[in-house]
């Protein structure tokens, strides 16, 4: 504990504002400091661009060849960040529940109310680990703006010995964490506006390294189409909306494709095969022209086969197969 005491005052996270007397200041001003401080962020993301790519080449054949799964672990803020990044993917991309798991320390009940010492328990986050069946296939990153949360590098330094590909996102340089890890990603955004207070500009930098990781992997795992979340799962009025207007986007760029092929195939000489082919582009053009009219019954036969199928890129699979039976 004396060693955590020392180093905070060399911390960049725990240096002391660019502002001072804040109570006394009107809220534009507050507001024009905090964005002022805000748009520093993305600078220094950009700065950590080549170690963000690193970690994520290192995760991506893991998920992708040995049914890997990816861990956040980490504490207060940097714990509940990584929650979220973890709960979204399920609906986002139609990913299982358990592939990207965020843990956080002190267990789920600290994600609304502050456990208090849990973050200083250096095998807490080994244990929890251990309880989803940490295998050495897996994938963890730690998630702590200090970069000296025992709870973190506890976790960071039994996953790296168990064999598994380990990651940090800090935002100091030269941090315990990052020692204990494979693949450390440091964003270094500075003082905070109300000092050491980061769940600021730390947590906007953390936030927006997850969504990189996140993001980039389901790209990569194949959850994406074009720029379509065509895995995407209907669980709201919203979201079948949206699907919906994914759908006619999708079978819009068949339909060009489709018709692109049939007008190259009547360049090339003609043989049984080209005639069989031209004969099945020919009924799914067709099936497509019906199912992309404007008009309101065909939005909603859109969205019956949506529901229908479950996402985006099954309904489109299902009108492209000649054995489904639509009703045009």
């Amino acid at each position: 504990m004396a060693d955590v005491k020392s180093a905070a005052g060399r911390l960049s996270t725990e240096s002391a504002s660019l502002y001072n007397n804040l109570e006394s200041m009107p809220t534009e001003a507050l507001l024009a400091g905090i964005n002022a401080e805000d748009m520093k962020v993305p600078i220094a993301v950009n700065g950590a661009l080549t170690a963000i790519r690193n970690l994520i080449e290192a995760i991506l054949p893991r998920m992708r060849d040995q049914n890997g799964r990816l861990f956040y672990i980490g504490a207060g803020t940097s714990g509940r960040l990584g929650v979220v990044d973890a709960s979204e993917c399920p609906p986002t991309y139609g990913i299982p529940h358990g592939v990207v798991v965020g843990i956080i320390a002190g267990g789920d009940g600290a994600i609304r109310k502050a456990v208090e010492k849990a973050e200083d328990n250096f095998q807490g986050a080994w244990t929890d680990l251990q309880a989803y069946g940490i295998r050495s296939e897996d994938c963890v990153v730690g998630i702590a703006a200090s970069g000296r949360t025992p709870y973190v590098v506890g976790g960071l330094r039994d996953a790296r010995q168990f064999g598994c590909i380990t990651g940090c996102i800090v935002c100091n340089t030269g941090s315990i964490v990052a020692a204990n890890c494979d693949y450390p990603v440091e964003v270094v955004v500075g003082p905070e506006f109300v000092t050491g207070s980061t769940r600021m500009k730390s947590g906007t930098a953390q936030k927006l390294v997850l969504n990189m990781i996140s993001t980039s992997l389901m790209i990569r795992l194949g959850h994406v189409k074009g720029n379509s979340m065509v895995d995407m799962q209907l669980t709201n009025e919203k979201l079948v909306a949206r699907g919906g207007l994914m759908l006619k986007q999708q079978l819009e760029l068949e339909l060009k494709q489709l018709m692109d092929s049939c007008t190259q195939s009547n360049t090339s000489s003609a043989d049984d095969k080209i005639l069989a082919d031209d004969a099945t582009s020919s009924v799914l053009i067709e099936r497509l022209r019906c199912l992309l009219r404007s008009d309101e019954e065909t939005e909603q036969r859109r969205e019956q086969l949506l529901l229908q199928c479950g996402n985006v890129r099954a309904t489109v699979d299902f009108v492209l197969n000649m054995n489904s039976k639509i009703n045009l």
